[in-house]
């Protein structure tokens, strides 16, 4: 499909033109990733060698930290290596960074429900958890997991080949996304964009419904706890309630729309482009 494209690479203007903003935001995004990593690198190094966080929380813990690290890699990493200068994308480096984005964004998405879904079973069915959350269970559901966003994340890059590109070249973003490719492409892309929204779309409003009602659950099942055990759980919750809001909140915004361009994009893409999850 590339060969049939007059396009050869992508310039990504980034978050900004300004030289003086461009540093604020190179350090911004310098601290935070390195933030992640260090972050990240101490909970799967915990994880790993402590021989009392067996828990599926901390297995579900240690698959999120991975795919973060993953994630925040595949969107940061050239815009550390150039920071005041205009990203060039070849075509196949943009694909792989909207198959990469896609894979791990999903990736966390779904290990976020399965962490929701074990936090409602502990406190909902506890004497049932073990038998409900074994680790032959947890494998395979993080093994899904893995495979829905590869399954995902192909799609995506599916859809992105179907598109031809004839120019111009130049996406208003930090970014290679679908989204802003869809304005690029010489041809309607009006069934692609509803493919789109049947996809993405779907999984982040889905999936953010899901993690809702499983906390209304949660939370209307405390009333049986004692107020130790509901200032705990509560404190757990309200945590998690906040992550899953600035994280799907910009997507459903985002990608349940036409593939108009809005000045605010970029900086909603933010809020779910970085770590909020720790």
């Amino acid at each position: 499909m590339q060969l049939n494209n007059n396009v050869t690479e992508f310039i990504l203007l980034g978050l900004t033109q300004d030289l003086v903003r461009k540093k604020i935001v190179f350090v911004t995004f310098l601290l935070f990733y390195l933030g992640t990593l260090l972050g990240n690198f101490l909970i799967i190094t915990t994880i790993k060698t402590s021989q009392t966080l067996g828990s599926p929380m901390y297995f579900f813990l240690f698959h999120l930290s991975l795919s973060d690290t993953c994630f925040s890699t595949s969107i940061a990493g050239r815009m550390v290596v150039d920071p005041f200068e205009e990203c060039h994308y070849l075509f196949s480096e943009c694909l792989i960074q909207v198959f990469s984005f896609c894979f791990f964004g999903c990736l966390e998405i779904f290990i976020l429900i399965l962490m929701a879904l074990d936090c409602y079973v502990a406190i909902c069915k506890p004497l049932h958890y073990m038998t409900i959350m074994s680790g032959q269970v947890c494998s395979v559901l993080v093994a899904v997991a893995w495979v829905g966003s590869w399954v995902h994340s192909s799609a995506q890059i599916f859809l992105a080949l179907s598109l031809p590109f004839c120019g111009p070249n130049v996406i208003n973003h930090y970014l290679c996304d679908l989204q802003p490719l869809l304005q690029l492409a010489c041809t309607g892309t009006y069934v692609v964009n509803l493919l789109l929204v049947s996809n993405s779309g779907a999984i982040c409003t889905l999936s953010f419904v899901m993690l809702m009602f499983s906390y209304i659950f949660i939370l209307h099942s405390l009333r049986k706890h004692s107020a130790e055990g509901r200032s705990k759980a509560l404190s757990t919750c309200i945590s998690h309630v906040t992550v899953v809001v600035l994280f799907f909140g910009p997507c459903i915004f985002i990608y349940t729309r036409p593939a108009t361009n809005f000045s605010v994009d970029k900086l909603l893409a933010v809020f779910y482009t970085q770590s909020f999850e720790k």
